[in-house]
């Protein structure tokens, strides 16, 4: 996993729950990496979970609550890094439609070593998209609040509905996005 998620990652924690939260999830956690993240750095997906279990256990907030905003904070992170992949796309469904053969297209460019999810676009109309979301990762709900985030960077609002599929373990997902 990308270090730039976990600096991310570590700003919305101090931002929501103060600096001395970070230190504590760091040492409940302990991650191998010593939780010494660079943006350009690689880490293990484990090391997240780790993150993510510690700071639900500390804050009372389900894991899947804190990692939803997260994602809806990180496209603000996207928008400010990447304004071109948004501003190419034009609208919230163009942009989601994008993700698989654009944004990854090119972030494996830079980081040809990155295990990206993928996203199929299963339906989509003017005012609904459904799109399939897998991962072994099982962050879908990082996605879906990368889904909303990028709504309000269209400045559009969206209801999504999550559908888990197969065996409900978190590596497969349909949302379900309707324009409100």
């Amino acid at each position: 996993m990308k270090g730039m998620v976990f600096t991310e990652f570590l700003d919305f924690v101090a931002e929501r729950f103060g600096d001395n939260m970070v230190d504590d999830i760091i040492e409940a956690s302990a991650p191998p990496s010593g939780g010494a993240y660079t943006a350009v750095g690689t880490y293990s997906h484990g090391e997240m979970v780790g993150l993510c279990g510690a700071l639900a256990e500390r804050t009372a907030v389900p894991v899947g609550d804190l990692v939803r905003d997260f994602g809806d904070r990180l496209s603000d992170t996207f928008a400010r890094d990447f304004p071109d992949f948004f501003k190419r796309a034009g609208n919230l469904f163009d942009f989601l439609a994008s993700i698989e053969e654009h944004i990854h297209a090119e972030v494996l460019k830079l980081y040809p070593d990155a295990e990206l999810p993928r996203f199929v676009v299963e339906e989509r109309t003017a005012a609904r998209m459904v799109m399939l979301y897998r991962s072994p990762r099982r962050m879908g709900h990082l996605s879906e609040g990368l889904i909303t985030g990028s709504a309000r960077q269209y400045d559009v609002e969206v209801r999504v509905r999550v559908e888990e599929l197969e065996a409900g373990d978190g590596t497969a997902s349909r949302f379900h996005i309707e324009l409100v």
